[in-house]
């Protein structure tokens, strides 16, 4: 599997897989085990979903920096890209991060549907 480098790749892989919805639902999933109130509609906007997630882990990084270590641990973003990132501006390192979550989320949907029973 090679995962989407960019987020209109992801997106576009998603579509033409009919797995867009199934993307929503993990990411709906893992923010409610994460305690984050934070609930996507199925049919929103890729456009949208990205900036409602990136908005979402500013304020999170910004006033909540627990619970976005927790968001991350529960998604299982790996440690290393993380740590890889450069911390000293919040508003880019929120959108890079957004990419790293909405990756992780694609890995999991894409091999749920590979592998399904």
């Amino acid at each position: 599997m090679k995962i989407p480098a960019t987020f209109e790749d992801l997106v576009k892989e998603a579509q033409s897989g009919d797995l867009y919805s199934k993307l929503i639902k993990q990411l709906n999933k893992d923010f409610l085990y994460a305690n984050i109130d934070l609930d996507f509609d199925e049919e929103i906007l890729p456009s949208s979903l990205k900036y409602i997630l990136h908005e979402t882990l500013f304020n999170l990084i910004q006033d909540k920096f627990s619970d976005y270590l927790n968001l991350l641990y529960i998604i299982d973003v790996s440690e290393s890209k993380i740590r890889a990132l450069d911390g000293s501006d919040v508003l880019k390192l929120s959108d890079q991060v957004t990419l790293l979550i909405l990756q992780r989320e694609w890995q999991k949907v894409w091999y749920k549907n590979k592998y399904k029973t």
